[in-house]
């Protein structure tokens, strides 16, 4: 695989809204767990908040198409462009495109339509409700705003939408299509509807005595997710395009996988996991003991934790002792669609600033995850060259991607 550079990097999420905010909380291990308690629901429930409105940064012509999901996609979006260096795209032609993934889209718009139409099912829709709602809603936009001409997408892939995506701008860049690309994800999941269908689940963790601490993958005391929301976007371009331009790229893209377990919809099977990491690790021509840092998907359930340290022990193998291993979702939560974006942003700032992030609140391992190389406590000085993230979807879609860093930018 040829290298794919990221020159741009856009991010809102509960951690930080900017890159230098999200760094600061890795290394600190500060937790962006907060908790709600919606009033149309029986319990209170930890969620990855993003602490802010964004309606000040748009028109109010334009607000009512523009669902939370979408506010944030376009901020990350616009965070990206303006951190390549990238004014206006038209000037690409059709040789840009974007690329985007989310789980549900906008269901803040759709969960008020719902309201309203159970108030007075007589009464029409409000004219905006569909466009502001439907998943591809900030790819659109995204488009729109940027002068993008090349080809667009949408992927929803459950937990793994934003891998995929970005794997497909990846591919699409490769195959000279196009030289730039926006790629991404965002989720948003404060809506009573969505916590509410996630509870029915029985999936959900249960508010700790300190709300901060309610996330713990791999611990034995774990008690379930906690949802996050946010946006994460990159500028995606050729290495030939991104030096043609004199861009600074803060790493490359070295490989990506993706592989489905034909097992269970909402059961994971170590199978497809394991195909995605060694698929990702044969693009970036690697092999596992390369490896400096593996995020882990690991989303704090009770039957996903072991699937998952059972694969990276398959996949490492002999390595598997040298390998640290951690899951940053005990800070940022699972920010579901655009978990593999923000998951992609730890490893990257982990090879940019030679650090490797903990799992937090990891105070007693679970014997079943036992057996690789938990990182409990934030590892400074250590020098990261490549990385890899993991992304396990409902449905049964795994992605891996792996980074490289820029060492010459080093």
């Amino acid at each position: 695989m040829n290298d794919i550079a990221i020159t741009g990097i856009g991010v809102i999420s509960p951690i930080g809204l900017n890159e230098s905010s999200v760094l600061e909380s890795l290394l600190a291990s500060r937790s962006g767990v907060r908790v709600v308690a919606p009033p149309e629901l029986p319990r209170k429930f930890p969620v990855g908040l993003v602490d802010a409105e964004f309606s000040e940064h748009f028109t109010k012509v334009e607000l009512p198409l523009l669902d939370r999901i979408t506010q944030m996609a376009l901020l990350a979006a616009r965070q990206a462009t303006e951190n390549a260096g990238i004014a206006n795209f038209s000037t690409f032609g059709e040789r840009s495109g974007v690329f985007f993934g989310t789980g549900r889209g906008g269901v803040t718009t759709e969960w008020e339509a719902i309201r309203q139409y159970m108030e007075d099912t007589m009464k029409p829709a409000k004219p905006y409700v569909l466009m502001a709602s439907m998943p591809n809603a900030p790819t659109a936009q995204i488009s729109i705003r940027h002068q993008i001409f090349g080809p667009t997408a949408t992927h929803t892939s459950a937990c793994s939408s934003s891998g995929a995506a970005i794997a497909d701008a990846c591919r699409h860049i490769q195959t000279g299509e196009i030289d730039v690309a926006i790629a991404g994800g965002a989720e948003t999941t404060l809506a009573s509807i969505f916590l509410r269908t996630w509870d029915g689940l029985r999936a959900i963790a249960d508010v700790d005595e300190d709300p901060s601490r309610s996330c713990k993958p791999f611990s034995r005391q774990r008690t379930g997710l906690v949802l996050g929301e946010g946006s994460v976007f990159y500028v995606l371009e050729s290495r030939e395009h991104a030096e043609r331009r004199g861009a600074r790229i803060h790493a490359f893209i070295a490989g990506f996988g993706i592989a489905s377990d034909g097992h269970h919809i909402g059961s994971p099977h170590q199978r497809g996991q394991i195909a995605s990491m060694r698929s990702a690790l044969r693009a970036a021509g690697i092999d596992a003991s390369q490896l400096d840092y593996i995020n882990a998907h690991a989303t704090a359930t009770r039957g996903g934790d072991p699937v998952e340290v059972s694969a990276i022990k398959e996949v490492l193998g002999q390595a598997v002792s040298r390998v640290p291993v951690s899951s940053t979702k005990a800070l940022h939560a699972h920010m579901l669609g655009a978990a593999s974006a923000m998951e992609m942003l730890v490893c990257i700032l982990a090879a940019r600033h030679s650090f490797i992030p903990a799992t937090a609140h990891l105070d007693e391992i679970d014997p079943e995850c036992s057996g690789i190389h938990h990182v409990t406590e934030v590892i400074r000085d250590r020098p990261v060259r490549h990385a890899m993230s993991l992304s396990a979807g409902f449905g049964g879609t795994n992605v891996a991607l792996v980074i490289r860093s820029n060492e010459e930018r080093a």
